[in-house]
């Protein structure tokens, strides 16, 4: 069974990224997150991040269609 709440570092692992940009991503608000204990250590629920990322095809895909491949001229 899969841990329902991940470590930032877990994160930047599955996202190939930084902690540090992790760690911007949950503070700006852009990724969602928790903090608990009496530390306030974050945790991403992997479901959020799995919405994340989806959010994240979508968006990719929208970029896409706006703007397409320009046919480079020839030489």
């Amino acid at each position: 069974m899969e841990a329902r709440f991940l470590l930032l570092s877990d994160v930047a692992a599955e996202l190939n990224v930084s902690d540090s940009q992790v760690y911007h991503m949950v503070r700006s608000g852009e990724l969602p997150a928790i903090k608990i204990g009496g530390r306030g250590q974050w945790r991403v629920e992997r479901a959020k991040l799995e919405e994340y990322i989806q959010g994240k095809y979508t968006e990719t895909a929208a970029w896409v269609r706006e703007n397409p491949l320009a046919e480079r001229e020839p030489e």
